[in-house]
């Protein structure tokens, strides 16, 4: 690689000095003893001398005088790992242990409202609050509270009063359809539902008190409902038809007697709920423990992303996608969290920039998708946006394309650190990502995480260098699942990551890690083009075809027949109109010829109205290759789990007409 052409960020003095993990790596020569001469040093010892890393990350961010533990890792299996045993955590408690009187907790913001602060002793008495209600209604260790609410205030509120009482917590957006809700929130079992009356997205308002009275016929473990007015709509719909059920009214509950309390929970008991997209059958529910999560959360944010208690960390998200979780992470830092409720193209595709550009954010966080359709929008917004406090965007949801790459660099946020980062909702957290003690390159990803023992295997178990492989992780995560939600036995569980390679977590993604210890992510492993025994990556394509002018948006899947032979197809949207004839199919071929190889040549090219993605921005590989060889629609996916659903009904019937024999 050119580092000369492809360098697009490099460390300065403050980051070499003064940043979170340059600190972190003053302390461990002060007070441990240990000296390391840069990142690889220090992330070789920290991913393979697991108890001495994490009791320093322990340490270094002040549990030491919250509470003891009997020793770090007590059975480091994979599965089955058990962490910091005898240690009392509660994560809602370690969420105020850096709050502060100078800045607020939360910034809220909607599409066209102004900016709204929440101060941290506002917040802790809303939880407080909502903690006391959830009490008077039996709620505490071993019940379920689940969210149907937007990016809220009220959000953030409603998990740190469950997580105080001991509760577990779930969320679902309501822009999910009504059974992928309750494909997810019925497996949870919840006792309450706290439920907004609707939201509002892209300049429009959606009602949504006719869908939670259809919640509730579903979830017949609920008692309580707990309303938030967020549309302030008129009381002439009923919140449920059961009349059992109580409704307590958000804006109304009663001021809490007493000061905030924390329940004391083991540093492995049940903090919340998150679910997987649900693409391919039932959502899998994770669960994630207290402990866990604010080890994990310190660490990554803190030692990572170099987030810091004077930031303004705003993450374009709804409540359903796992970096929601990420940004309310935040608040252990002392950080202030942005919560934006609208879209991110709203009142034009700049709207997210805007947003960061009211609420003064120091830390931006963005899914790829979104990135690259800024990118095509062919607007400057470091012409037209004051992004003058930002230091940082953060990248995530699938790869990004070399070209977005520099776009950011150039048209959007020079001299901007841009973190791409790999992890998910398995974890709650980032495998591959950022440190500002390394350089940016073209796309690369800059490092493993410290305390992740990250690797590229071949299909024998052999450790690759600067070549694709499967990406696994070696040893065991804090934030790695306690179990799965109605997996008693834990088959399924081990299914999931651990069946390929016995004792070693298998992530499902195509990664080349080089000498140097940067990452490049080829899409998922389970989606894998194979042509003649040569791997490729999807990834790869998308970055040539998508930088078309004329391509909007693409997909491409390889199925292999019954015949034996194998069919690539290419799905292509394209932009404003223009026509798929022969000569855009030329081009396209042409170009990926090029730029990959004559193997990477699909062979048709098919035109489509628009690509199936989960509802965190993700292309449905999977699911349409399955469909390609003949799985029903109903087999692959959800309802509600994914945007543009009925175009599923449309590769099924490409599938009958162009693929007999499926």
């Amino acid at each position: 690689m050119n580092t000369d052409t492809d360098l697009l960020w490099s460390p300065g003095r403050r980051d070499m000095e003064d940043s979170n993990v340059a600190c972190f790596m003053r302390w461990l020569d002060t007070v441990r003893g240990l000296r390391f001469e840069d990142y690889g040093a220090l992330w070789r010892w920290s991913s393979t001398d697991l108890p001495g890393f994490w009791s320093a990350v322990w340490d270094f961010y002040g549990l030491n005088t919250v509470t003891d533990y009997d020793e770090v890792l007590a059975d480091s299996s994979l599965p089955g790992a058990t962490w910091f045993p005898g240690a009392r955590l509660n994560f809602a408690e370690q969420c105020f242990a850096r709050a502060c009187d100078t800045r607020p907790a939360l910034v809220s913001v909607t599409e066209d409202g102004a900016p709204v602060e929440t101060s941290w002793e506002e917040l802790r008495g809303q939880v407080a609050d909502v903690a006391a209600e959830l009490r008077r209604m039996g709620v505490g260790p071993g019940d379920s509270v689940a969210g149907y609410l937007p990016n809220l205030p009220q959000s953030v509120v409603a998990l740190l009063a469950t997580a105080a009482v001991g509760a577990v917590w779930t969320a679902c957006s309501p822009d999910f359809g009504t059974p992928s809700v309750l494909a997810r929130l019925s497996q949870a079992r919840p006792v309450v539902l706290v439920a907004a009356d609707g939201y509002r997205y892209g300049g429009k308002d959606y009602d949504k008190r006719s869908a939670i009275a259809d919640l509730m016929d579903g979830l017949p473990t609920v008692r309580h409902i707990l309303a938030v007015d967020r549309l302030a709509a008129a009381p002439d719909k009923p919140w449920s038809r059961r009349p059992e059920v109580e409704k307590h009214d958000w804006s109304t509950l009663p001021t809490a007697e007493g000061p905030l309390e924390f329940a004391e929970v083991a540093f492995d008991q049940p903090l919340w709920i998150l679910w997987s997209s649900g693409t391919t059958g039932v959502p899998k529910g994770i669960v994630q423990g207290h402990g866990g999560i604010v080890v994990e959360l310190l660490k990554a944010l803190g030692l990572g992303a170099d987030l810091r208690a004077e930031d303004r960390y705003l993450f374009v998200t709804s409540t359903s996608w796992m970096v929601w979780n990420f940004l309310v992470g935040g608040l252990l830092h002392g950080s202030t969290i942005i919560l934006y409720d609208g879209s991110p193209t709203y009142p034009d595709v700049n709207g997210a920039w805007r947003v960061a550009e009211r609420t003064g954010a120091t830390m931006v966080g963005v899914g790829a998708a979104y990135l690259s359709a800024v990118e095509k929008s062919d607007t400057h917004p470091a012409a037209d946006v004051d992004l003058g406090t930002l230091r940082s965007i953060m990248q995530t949801g699938s790869s990004l394309p070399a070209s977005t790459w520099r776009w950011v660099h150039e048209r959007l946020a020079p001299g901007v650190w841009l973190q791409s980062i790999c992890g998910g909702t398995d974890i709650c957290s980032v495998l591959a990502g950022g440190s500002p003690l390394l350089p940016v390159r073209v796309g690369r990803i800059q490092c493993a995480s410290l305390g992740v023992a990250l690797d590229a295997w071949d299909p024998s178990g052999r450790p690759l260098t600067g070549e694709q492989g499967e990406l696994v992780v070696t040893a065991p995560m804090p934030s790695m699942p306690l179990r799965f939600v109605d997996d008693p036995d834990g088959a399924r569980y081990r299914a999931s990551y651990f069946d390929t390679y016995p004792g070693v977590w298998r992530h499902g993604d195509w990664v080349t890690v080089h000498p140097d210890l940067s990452v490049v992510v080829s899409g998922r492993s389970d989606s894998t083009l194979n042509r003649m025994g040569v791997r490729m990556g999807s990834a790869d394509i998308y970055d040539v075809v998508e930088q078309l002018p004329e391509v909007a948006d693409s997909l491409v899947v390889g199925v292999e027949r019954p015949d034996g032979s194998y069919f690539m197809p290419l799905f292509v949207v394209t932009a404003d109109g223009t026509a798929l004839d022969d000569g855009l199919r030329d081009r396209i071929a042409t170009a990926i010829r090029g730029r990959l190889s004559p193997r990477h040549v699909p062979d048709v090219v098919v035109p489509v109205a628009a690509v199936p993605r989960t509802l965190t921005g993700k292309k449905l590989e999977v699911p349409v290759k399955r469909i390609l060889q003949g799985a029903s629609v109903s087999d692959v996916s959800s309802a509600g789990a994914v945007t543009h659903p009925e175009t599923l009904a449309w590769f099924a019937d490409y599938a009958r007409r162009s693929m007999p024999g499926t």
